[in-house]
């Protein structure tokens, strides 16, 4: 007859069944949590190609359209420009200093993304011989949200490695509106309604010198130079130094 368990050792082997229950449930709930969030990234992601798309084609209808009737098709103004400071510390103003404090530009092969406007032009035509910028496209966004982004989490500087990331950077600053990195690149590139909250965030982006370094510093771009304005041009530029 085996000898009779201890109600203590009873008690505490219930407490250990009831605890490694629960435990395996939390596992089972967060991991189907999980799943969940990847699908609708997956989603997302699906909804945004088709949204670039539609527009890029509406563009080349409207184009075909104006030139069928003899006329000139003007694109629409840029929203958003991708801004990379060029130049070091050396001989800068007290006023450029601050405003490329202001623009997040520190340091030198640094770069932001700004949303245009009236403020931000004029902020940029003053420090102009010290950055060089352009109008991003989208796949130049998404390689730099994917190699090189980083979130600011309570003053720690934290990888996007996985859209948990981003949801505990910006999902409640957000509501709920940016929880994956797909999120974050369809805001940077249209100028979306939580564009400012999103860049912010974002840690300066980091980049390389570029491969064959830079022609001449002190000459504006349409004069050969590297300063200045590249319109879309300036997707070649980051490619060099991504």
């Amino acid at each position: 007859m085996p000898a009779p368990v201890p109600e203590s050792q009873k008690k505490s082997q219930a407490a250990a069944a009831k605890v490694h229950s629960a435990v395996a449930k939390a596992a089972a709930e967060k991991k189907e949590s999980l799943t969940k969030k990847r699908r609708d990234a997956m989603k997302k992601a699906v909804k945004y190609a088709k949204q670039y798309r539609a527009e890029k084609n509406t563009l080349l209808s409207l184009r075909k359209t104006a030139e069928k009737e003899g006329n000139f098709y003007s694109a629409p103004e840029a929203k958003v420009a991708f801004v990379i400071r060029i130049r070091g510390i050396n001989d800068v103003a007290p006023k450029p200093r601050k405003i490329l404090q202001l623009l997040r530009l520190r340091q030198i092969h640094t770069g932001v993304f700004i949303k245009l406007n009236k403020a931000t032009l004029n902020m940029m035509k003053r420090v102009e011989s010290f950055i060089a910028w352009g109008y991003p496209s989208v796949k130049t966004v998404r390689e730099l949200v994917y190699k090189r982004g980083y979130m600011n989490i309570k003053g720690n500087r934290i990888p996007i490695t996985e859209n948990e990331v981003v949801e505990e950077a910006v999902g409640a600053k957000t509501k709920g509106a940016v929880v994956c990195a797909e999120d974050v690149v369809n805001q940077l590139y249209t100028a979306g309604d939580h564009f400012s909250t999103v860049a912010h965030t974002l840690w300066p982006f980091k980049l390389s010198a570029p491969n064959g370094g830079l022609k001449y510093k002190n000459s504006h771009f349409v004069e050969g130079g590297d300063f200045g304005n590249r319109e879309s041009l300036i997707n070649a530029f980051v490619a060099k130094m991504n």
